[in-house]
């Protein structure tokens, strides 16, 4: 399996996804080539199958999908731990509905609400492969069980990133203790950054 497409890389100073002022240059630099600058398909198609499901959207960058789930009268709320992204976010989701997004971190946020969806989107792999046990123990943590984690998984080992792609055997053992899969579609609309390397996968919370 090829590559993915990568655009050209600006000359940024921090080079560690572990803290914000790397996600900060690259949005200040709008060096974002994981931003598909609207909503999925299948993102669309599964929250038309779930009406009403409170949402948390961990890594939510811009959050077009935050202001998609707002409008058609979900609970949610989306956070990064990024200011810039949080500051991309609020101006997409406008005056009305600003307050869905918060700078937060992930592994310490306690949402407003039960989710009964997480949705992944480029987030795992965004994130260090040290820290993939501690994203698998927290989803479980937030998630009651019934509930799901669904979105799109980078499959795929990478000699480097982010993106951080996931051998399909290793997501299965991530997540498996907790979750049992359901869905696992092919995505057919990726970005070049994904392409031919994502799924979307549904995954519920065993109780």
């Amino acid at each position: 399996m090829s590559d993915p497409i990568q655009p050209a890389v600006p000359d940024f100073t921090n080079r560690d996804p572990n803290s914000p002022q790397f996600w900060d240059e690259r949005f200040e630099q709008r060096f974002t080539p994981w931003d598909q600058a609207g909503v999925p398909s299948a993102f669309r198609a599964f929250a038309a199958r779930h009406p009403g499901a409170a949402v948390l959207i961990p890594g939510c960058g811009s959050a077009y999908e935050a202001l998609y789930l707002a409008e058609h009268g979900n609970p949610v709320r989306a956070i990064d731990f990024a200011p810039a992204a949080v500051a991309a976010a609020s101006a997409q989701l406008g005056e009305r509905h600003a307050h869905l997004v918060e700078q937060a971190d992930f592994f310490a946020y306690e949402p407003p609400f039960a989710p009964a969806w997480i949705y992944e989107r480029a987030f795992l792999c965004a994130l260090p492969l040290a820290m993939r046990t501690g994203y698998a123990r927290r989803v479980a943590e937030l998630l009651p069980a019934g509930a799901l984690l669904a979105g799109f998984f980078f499959l795929g080992a990478t000699p480097k990133g982010p993106p951080f792609g996931i051998e399909r055997s290793e997501l299965d053992a991530l997540l498996a203790p907790d979750f049992e899969l359901i869905e696992d579609e092919a995505v057919t609309d990726s970005i070049p950054i994904f392409a031919g390397r994502e799924r979307w996968m549904t995954w519920r919370r065993r109780g």
